[in-house]
């Protein structure tokens, strides 16, 4: 059986399974980085430039991923109904080490969009008249959940579209103006990275500006955990949901939810959690039986991103986006929608051809893109200005792919 050294650190492994990177050097060079895209398996059949669904193991997270599912095949409940529990428990303190906060503050859950359900649609704290406040770039299942509250919880939804360009001031402004209209806010939905253009929100300053004027910010942090080098508290949120398998690489299926301690209270009891179970974040949601193997191997996956650091994985990312950006930034038949500055954006970046706005037209450039270059990136609708392109590189990412695709869109232009 794995014991729960294992769970921690995958000592059960072959040598050659648990081989991952070395500790950073101070600061990472190209052949660094070379070695670091190699620790992952990703399809050589087109440049992969849409890591944005959900991210990749490296090869030693995989290989414990291997372990944990051949363990949990084999063992079954024998393993589950004596031991697993206090291996969750410990796999659960570590996460909660790595992201800066109490063990009893957060909870597994499958994926961000479950966190986020439980998060607004337990909010116990709006009353019939109350108003709820999302923008254009907030995640479509995000806004589904707050347009739901208007039945059931008798609020009224107030949506915002955010300005482009934006800048860190007239982000905060747009939020403030939102609010100075509409004082009966009580809570506001804020994308920390959004999915649809990789804008960087300034969450701690809108979430402090919402607390003063009586309101509770819910964050989604989907895309904001592991892409840029930041804690839970430096959010200054009390409500995040989370993923880990995008930017922290964990196997897929494995999110997180987040209470601040001291507002559990504000936050409904699942329907499937009985009376007499205890009153703790746990008892916030109820997933029933899970990929409980992916849970576990969580700690391969931190030991992993933490070898890199987080400083250095987010400078990477950046130097990734800014290889295709920068030659382009200035070319005025693009339109590059995340601003330049570094507060506002990371790796993910959205563009669009100059007017072509449509939804057609931007599935059809993310076509040509895939049929002509061999580069794979996706279109995002939603953005109220329009549709765009999503370019998401990675870890995995090797340093010419975004450079194949700034050549891919000069020939673009030259032909249009």
């Amino acid at each position: 059986m794995i014991d729960r050294r294992t769970v921690l650190g995958a000592a059960a492994l072959p040598l050659a399974a648990k081989a991952g990177p070395a500790l950073a050097p101070e600061i990472p060079d190209e052949a660094y980085w070379a070695g670091i895209a190699g620790q992952y398996d990703v399809t050589r059949a087109v440049a992969q430039l849409e890591h944005g669904n959900w991210g990749m193991m490296a090869r030693p997270v995989l290989a414990t991923y291997r372990a944990m599912v051949e363990h949990l095949n084999r063992d079954t409940s024998f393993y589950a109904r004596r031991d697993m529990v206090g291996d969750l428990l410990v796999v659960q303190k570590r996460l909660a080490e790595a992201l800066g906060v109490g063990t009893d503050e957060i909870a597994f859950t499958r994926n961000a969009t479950e966190a986020m359900k439980t998060l607004i649609g337990g909010y116990n704290r709006l009353r019939a008249g109350d108003a709820i406040l999302y923008a254009d770039l907030d995640y479509d299942s995000m806004q589904s959940c707050c347009e739901t509250l208007v039945a059931r919880r008798g609020v009224k939804v107030i949506r915002i579209a955010l300005p482009e360009p934006a800048t860190h001031q007239s982000l905060i402004d747009a939020y403030a103006a939102a609010f100075d209209r509409n004082p009966a806010i009580r809570m506001v939905l804020l994308t920390h990275v959004s999915h649809r253009t990789g804008l960087v929100l300034p969450v701690r300053e809108i979430a402090a500006l919402a607390r003063s004027r009586g309101a509770d910010a819910i964050v989604d942090a989907a895309h904001g955990i592991g892409q840029l080098d930041i804690a839970l508290p430096d959010l200054g949120a009390d409500f995040v949901g989370l993923n880990l398998h995008k930017w922290m690489g964990a196997p897929l299926g494995v999110g997180a939810l987040y209470i601040r301690r001291g507002r559990l209270v504000d936050v409904d009891r699942d329907l499937a959690v009985g009376a007499n179970e205890p009153d703790d974040i746990h008892a916030r949601i109820h997933t029933g039986t899970v990929d409980y193997a992916a849970q576990l191997t969580v700690p391969a996956a931190l030991d992993f991103q933490q070898a890199i650091g987080g400083a250095n994985r987010e400078r990477r990312l950046r130097a990734l986006r800014d290889s295709w950006v920068a030659p382009l930034r200035e070319d005025k038949r693009i339109e590059i929608l995340t601003p330049e500055d570094p507060r506002l954006h990371c790796g993910i970046t959205s563009f669009r051809l100059r007017g072509r706005t449509s939804h057609d037209e931007n599935v059809a450039l993310a076509k040509r893109l895939l049929d002509r270059h061999r580069i794979f990136t996706v279109h995002r609708d939603g953005v109220a200005t329009g549709s765009c392109i999503r370019v998401t590189p990675s870890l995995a990412s090797r340093s010419d792919d975004p450079d194949r695709l700034a050549a891919a869109l000069r020939q673009i232009l030259a032909e249009s």
